[in-house]
């Protein structure tokens, strides 16, 4: 198995700097990453500097919270797909899923996965299992299945708990197998990454990229 294509080489800090961004780069393109996940202000460098590599463009939207506006976050898709991103990580509205708010959510995942989908792109719905219960996590993948987006991701590794095996079993069991699952959220080594593929997991999201190929 080649680890390498399985990752999305990540840098989300709030306070990213443009050298940083283009390190990730160059890192990406060196080891064969599946893609690159960067701030939403990053997507047109990523673009220049990804411009004749394999490498994919994944950006954020309604990072971290979740609880912005469907019209919000479609607006962030629209623009981050048409700057040059192929991925779309967006945060569900964690909020309304636990307050069983299920029409408003429909409403989100059609909204968001036409934008992107129409415009060649992938959308990568993120749960935040962390926050949620065994039967919110159910809840949220039979959302996602009716609305067949592209994958389904545990985390955004902005709270304590990130990925777990046992997230990504339960998504693999209550998702059908055309939809990926994605773990992200404290994989730091290579045993965890491979662990969580065992699992179920078609990507994995890491900031130690490096570390996990070269170890």
């Amino acid at each position: 198995m080649n680890l390498a294509s399985k990752i999305d080489h990540t840098l989300l800090r709030a306070d990213t700097s443009r050298e940083e961004v283009i390190k990730l780069c160059d890192e990406a393109k060196q080891y064969g990453f599946a893609a690159v996940c960067v701030p939403p202000y990053w997507v047109r460098e990523c673009k220049n500097q990804l411009r004749d590599s394999r490498v994919h463009i994944a950006t954020v939207v309604g990072f971290p919270m979740g609880y912005a506006a469907t019209p919000a976050k479609v607006e962030e898709a629209r623009r981050a797909i048409d700057e040059g991103a192929s991925e779309i990580d967006m945060v569900l509205n964690i909020i309304a899923l636990k307050s069983g708010d299920y029409n408003y959510l429909k409403n989100e995942l059609t909204s968001a996965g036409t934008i992107v989908q129409l415009r060649g792109g992938k959308l990568k719905v993120i749960l935040e299992t962390g926050l949620l219960t065994k039967e919110e996590i159910i809840k949220g993948c039979e959302l996602c299945a009716q609305l067949n987006v592209d994958y389904v991701k545990t985390s955004t590794g902005m709270i304590e708990k990130g990925a777990t095996v046992e997230d990504i079993k339960l998504l693999r069991a209550h998702l059908p197998k055309h939809i990926k699952i994605k773990a992200s959220g404290g994989i730091r080594d290579k045993a965890t990454a491979l662990a969580m593929i065992e699992a179920g997991a078609d990507r994995i999201g890491t900031s130690q990229g490096v570390k996990l190929v070269t170890e």
